[in-house]
């Protein structure tokens, strides 16, 4: 039998599959945060649709997209009687606004800005990632 020789390159497929997940993780992060500033379509002051932003964890390998803003979340499950888990206040109530007029409401409907964005970009993401990690392993 002929001698066969085995050579190990774990490590640097391991180091390679890191360095492309990484690569993934920013730019489908920052494609779903894109996304979701566009599909912000309630704009008062657009403090809510400025403030979306994302952020990478290289050593978990996970990507964050979110918004520091209260108002995000009133803008993704709405409140009130349209709040999306129904869980939201049942009768209408009465605020004063920044501006000192005074309102009824019986809530804001759901937007669901990142839901959208993330529904619209997922086949794309997919995509993109087949994409990273065969031009990773084919060189």
């Amino acid at each position: 039998m002929g001698n066969v020789e085995f050579t190990d390159n774990r490590i640097k497929v391991e180091a390679a599959l890191d360095d492309a997940v990484i690569v993934f993780l920013y730019e489908a992060a920052g494609e779903v945060e894109a996304q979701t500033k566009r599909a912000q379509a309630r704009v008062d002051t657009g403090q809510t649709k400025g403030a979306w932003t994302h952020h990478v964890d290289e050593d978990k390998g996970e990507a964050v997209i979110g918004n520091p803003l209260e108002n995000a979340i009133w803008e993704e499950y709405g409140t009130g009687e349209y709040a999306l888990k129904g869980n939201g206040r049942k009768k209408p109530w009465v605020y004063k606004d920044e501006r000192g007029n005074w309102h009824t409401t019986h809530g804001k409907k759901p937007l669901r800005p990142l839901q959208k964005a993330f529904d619209k970009t997922k086949s794309k993401i997919i995509k993109r990632l087949g994409s990273i990690l065969n031009q990773t392993f084919s060189e």
